[in-house]
């Protein structure tokens, strides 16, 4: 038994410990061995992330957090932010700091250089002044402070930024962090000492608005990323370089799929015939696929009536960042660029009485919307102003909600297998319990809908984290996250449980009672935007995409023009195949021609000439492989659609 003195540490494993109050994680990691204490970084107390120098005085559930963790890493590369203000701060006396987060891959700080300008060619001088600071083993130290010391310690450092940040925070929540001879505005949490970050890279350099606004003044964005060892570095940088190979902007533009015309506008992409044909492959395969499930495809225009959503609720949460309202001749007549799917379908659901016999409905639609990124935000096909989802909408009773949310994880599952998307996690996203201000609905309704996804998510056995504070405005979600063939994380599919909007909208069924009751809304996209969708895949598969979905599957190469119509004969057959592809005419040699294809990637050159003419077949050969031999045009067929066929 424990005493007044000690506190209860519940381990991940459920094993218990007992310690004296103010016992700090390195101290339990210490107390398991010496090597574990060696490699804690960070600390999940109560599952909110800590120092691990900071002491616990209640009894807590603790996780011990190293470089391997996602949490630890987070807090090295926070922490590594903070290094390089420092090393700023030496280097340019006077520059003042906005934020410094870590980000999925490193970090970076916001800073006002004044008049002092800095370039990529900087790099080398302030990656060496943070590892000299580094090497100080300088602790991070918390500092707990009233807001009026902390309005004074930043105005006589005049430093209007971190002022502007004191002024929205509360009395009582303030804290400094201190290494070396730095000190900065932080809530934390930071690793024990900056003797940890062994191998330091700038990577980028670029301008970003104070606080995301452009009324605001433009502020110099540093990113970095560090590492624990050289070799970790080492091996990052040559990760970079296989990344700008795959990129899927100059893949994109090597490979004809898209392009971008100022002309037409920022973050608007145009679709090049290949790249609408991969396009129009994939919505087949998922539009297939919802058949087989029991979804209706629906079609709804691309703007609405501004009252639209501000029924919905997105006019009041986004309204001010959107494209603005589109007035028409009428007086008081307003329509906006459609930025999201769900409301047209409530208005699809009304067209009807429903009963519980109807339901679920699934409403599926591969909807344009447009929103209003900021233009330093924007990033080829990843982000962009004006994208398709492959949205649909689930209206099903109370005690069909779980069944329909299993249904559609199988659904998403079944895309990334058949994609190759073979290394994912889901994140349950709830809503944040202690600041419940920023979502609408009753404490019931987030209750059930929080349960379902749980229970669903555990009855598929996914791999699973849970995210406090990153549900959506109407309603809890599971968001899919894969790993790309470089090991990168993106968030694909998404699932999202709604009471409100059909509560917003009025939506009835009548039940076996014959009284009416509300329908439940699941918001529903595995591959969440075609234009973020096709960027990933383009990247994960370095332009080499499964054969089904090739735009060209196959280039007939004829030797000499005296082919030429063998060449085309054989062409038409295959297009009766469903098989695509060109003849390449060109006056050139057949090394040129196999070399130009291998190039465009395309998976099949199909080389015809005199020999190939006379018995009636084709040589083949596949990329990357070579020769496969000679077939006539049946046989290429049937071998073509065996190796073409989807999952």
């Amino acid at each position: 038994m424990k005493d007044e003195s000690q506190v209860k540490i519940t381990l991940p494993d459920g094993s218990e410990r007992f310690y004296p109050k103010g016992v700090t994680a390195l101290e339990i990691a210490l107390s398991i061995s010496e090597g574990l204490a060696r490699n804690v970084i960070a600390a999940k107390v109560n599952n909110e992330v800590w120092d691990p120098t900071r002491q616990i005085t209640q009894d807590s559930l603790v996780k011990l957090l190293t470089w391997n963790d996602e949490d630890g890493k987070s807090t090295f590369w926070h922490s590594s932010a903070h290094l390089l203000a420092e090393a700023l701060e030496a280097l340019y006396p006077g520059v003042k700091f906005g934020t410094g987060p870590s980000i999925e891959k490193g970090f970076y700080y916001d800073v006002d250089l004044g008049d002092k300008t800095l370039s990529q060619e900087d790099f080398p001088k302030i990656e060496a002044k943070m590892l000299e600071l580094a090497r100080q083993k300088n602790e991070y130290v918390r500092k707990p402070i009233s807001k009026a010391e902390a309005i004074d310690l930043f105005t006589q450092k005049g430093d209007e930024y971190k002022l502007e940040l004191i002024d929205g925070l509360e009395d009582g929540s303030i804290t400094l962090y201190e290494q070396g001879g730095f000190t900065d505005l932080c809530r934390g949490p930071h690793i024990p000492n900056t003797g940890i970050i062994k191998a330091v890279k700038l990577t980028n350099i670029a301008g970003a608005y104070w606080r995301n606004k452009q009324e605001n003044k433009m502020l110099t964005r540093i990113y970095g990323i560090t590492f624990p060892k050289q070799k970790e570095l080492e091996e990052y940088v040559t990760l970079i370089e296989e990344a700008k190979k795959r990129d899927h902007r100059k893949l994109g533009k090597e490979l004809e799929l898209f392009a971008f015309s100022e002309k037409v506008g920022q973050g608007l992409p145009l679709w090049l015939p290949k790249g609408a044909m991969l396009r129009e492959r994939l919505q087949a395969f998922l539009s297939k696929a919802q058949a087989r499930a029991g979804y209706t495809p629906v079609v709804t225009p691309n703007i609405g009536s501004k009252e639209l959503y501000v029924t919905s609720g997105h006019w009041d949460k986004y309204g001010k960042d959107s494209f603005q309202p589109i007035k028409t001749p009428n007086p008081g007549e307003e329509y906006l660029l459609k930025p999201m799917n769900c409301p047209h379908h409530c208005e699809i659901y009304k067209t009807s009485p429903r009963s519980y016999k109807d339901l679920p409905l699934r409403f599926s639609e591969f909807g344009t919307v447009y929103r209003y990124e900021q233009s330093g935000e924007l990033h080829g096909l990843t982000r962009v102003r004006g994208f398709t989802q492959d949205d649909a909408h689930i209206f099903c009773r109370p005690d069909q909600v779980k069944e329909e949310f299993v249904r559609v994880i199988d659904l998403v599952l079944y895309v990334f297998k058949t994609l190759g998307f073979d290394d994912y996690s889901a994140q349950i996203s709830l809503r944040d319990p202690n600041d419940k201000v920023k979502y609408i609905g009753k404490d019931e309704d987030w209750e059930r809908a929080e349960n379902a996804i749980i229970e669903a998510a555990s009855e598929r056995g996914l791999n699973t984290v849970t995210e406090l504070g990153e549900a959506a405005f109407y309603g809890p979600k599971l968001d899919f996250m894969v790993r790309d063939a470089l090991g990168r994380k993106w968030q694909l599919g998404t699932i999202q449980v709604d009471y409100q909007m059909p509560k917003r909208f009025g939506l009835e069924y009548t039940g076996s009672d014959n009284q009416k009751h509300q329908p439940v809304m699941i918001h529903r996209a595995p591959f969440g935007s075609m234009e973020r969708f096709i960027a990933i895949l383009i990247e994960n598969t370095a332009g080499q995409f499964p054969l089904w979905l090739s735009p060209d599957q196959i280039a007939i190469l004829p030797i000499s023009e005296k082919f030429a119509d063998y060449a085309e004969e054989v062409f038409f057959q295959l297009q009766d195949d469903d098989i695509r592809g060109f003849v390449d005419h060109r006056d050139e040699k057949i090394g040129r021609k196999i070399r130009d294809a291998e190039v465009s990637k395309v998976p099949f050159m199909l080389i015809v000439g005199e020999k190939e003419m006379a018995e009636g077949k084709l040589s083949i050969r596949r990329k990357g492989e070579g020769d496969l031999g000679s077939m006539t045009v049946a046989e290429f067929a049937a071998f073509f659609k065996k190796e073409s066929a989807v999952i």
